[in-house]
């Protein structure tokens, strides 16, 4: 796989696809895999796709051929010769509750809802079973064959893990609540089947119908193939993360801490799989300048340890540490010099992230389970907040006290 930008595009003087992929120069596979392949399944989706296409797992190229009409960001890809396709609509399959229910259950043997003869062209990064849709104003779900784009992404629920649609659904809501930007998400069922609603940042809507706009996630930006996401795989760290913000955003000072807001809102869930995919630039159509991306696919994994072999270290080490329970401030201010971050702000709205959330875990389980949610599975990940909020509070307490101090001089 090589990749060039046309001539036309240059004289346009239109923005790079990827920080990867700057507008000078052509690019060989190491550089074309990092961010084109970054667009496709991972996994055992990947692998079932493959099987099902009559295309090697390992063919980027030809996975993208059958799967690249609607991918995650702004860009379609097509054969050459291939007419712009009409976002009109008139490729959207309205589904009623029974058929909603039926894809569901269908997502994990069908993924990307893809057949051989290509009609449906699908395509979205992570190993977990999940499908493009649209959602319209009533919550009617649809499906579109990769010409209108996507508003929604429909996650289902995780083989062989409990609850994990009610799970990622209360630690978006936290973050919400501790006034970080998340995504927006909303667990729902049809018949006995659960899924998981989210709204795709990637989109917005027009007079003229719904728009893609372009985004990158950590990986594709730095150019790191898929397969080198985690940090000891030799994929990207913190310090490289936040590098990357104060490179390619318009506003670092104002990215940064939002960043380290995401990273905060991981450890308090416990959630250990927080790698540079889960990460993304998001760029504004008009001026091309990026900003941070929403926070998405957080989910507590450590609730799992007693269920399925869950690692017990994080996707990225904290100051050289990647066991949670073993992070010291000398960590953290090992991780504020090497990010190039104030390390007396960045202390402070960690403890301050610490101090707020087992409260406002509290109503967001008592919200979700007023919904009908698990309240067994959610009184456990509440357990985990509570349990990381006093592990942050305490690392990032004033010199000389503990978080039990300070909150008691408050």
């Amino acid at each position: 796989m090589t990749f060039a930008y046309e001539p036309s595009w240059l004289n346009a003087k239109r923005p790079p696809l990827s920080q990867s992929l700057p507008l000078s120069g052509d690019f060989g596979a190491g550089e074309a895999v990092a961010f084109f392949g970054g667009l496709l399944p991972e996994g055992t989706p990947r692998q079932i796709l493959a099987r099902q296409l009559g295309i090697s797992a390992a063919n980027d190229f030809g996975l993208l051929e059958a799967l690249g009409g609607d991918t995650a960001g702004a860009v379609s890809l097509l054969a050459p010769g291939s007419d712009i396709p009409s976002t009109t609509g008139d490729d959207v399959q309205w589904l009623d509750e029974r058929q909603l229910s039926d894809l569901i259950a269908e997502i994990p043997s069908r993924p990307m809802h893809a057949e051989g003869d290509g009609e449906w062209r699908l395509s979205l990064a992570g190993a977990q079973d999940k499908l493009p849709v649209i959602v319209d104003k009533g919550g009617r779900v649809g499906l579109t064959q990769g010409r209108t784009p996507s508003t929604h992404i429909l996650k289902t629920p995780i083989a062989g893990l409990h609850d994990t649609v009610a799970n990622e659904a209360y630690c978006l809501e936290l973050g919400r609540r501790l006034g970080i930007d998340t995504v927006t998400a909303a667990p729902r069922r049809a018949g006995d089947r659960e899924c998981l609603l989210v709204a795709r940042y990637d989109r917005r809507s027009t007079a003229s119908g719904i728009e893609r706009l372009h985004q990158e996630d950590f990986c594709q930006a730095l150019g790191v193939p898929s397969d080198r996401k985690y940090q000891a795989e030799g994929g990207p760290g913190l310090p490289g993360c936040f590098g990357l913000i104060r490179t390619a955003v318009s506003v670092p000072a104002r990215e940064s801490p939002r960043l380290l807001d995401y990273l905060g809102l991981s450890f308090l869930v416990g959630n250990h799989d927080a790698h540079a995919k889960n990460f993304s630039l998001l760029y504004d159509p008009d001026s091309h300048l990026a900003a941070l991306a929403p926070a998405y696919d957080i989910l507590c994994t450590v609730t799992y340890r007693g269920v399925k072999p869950m690692s017990r270290k994080m996707a990225m080490h904290i100051g050289g540490e990647y066991r949670p329970g073993w992070v010291r401030p000398r960590h953290l201010e090992r991780l504020f010099a090497d990010a190039q971050l104030g390390p007396a702000a960045s202390r402070r709205r960690l403890h301050a992230l610490a101090v707020e959330a087992p409260a406002h875990a509290a109503d967001a389980r008592r919200m979700l389970v007023a919904d009908g949610w698990d309240a067994n599975t959610l009184e456990a990940i509440e357990a985990v907040v509570g349990e990381r909020s006093r592990m942050l509070a305490d690392i990032t307490a004033p010199r000389g006290r503990t978080s039990r101090q300070v909150q008691a001089a408050s």
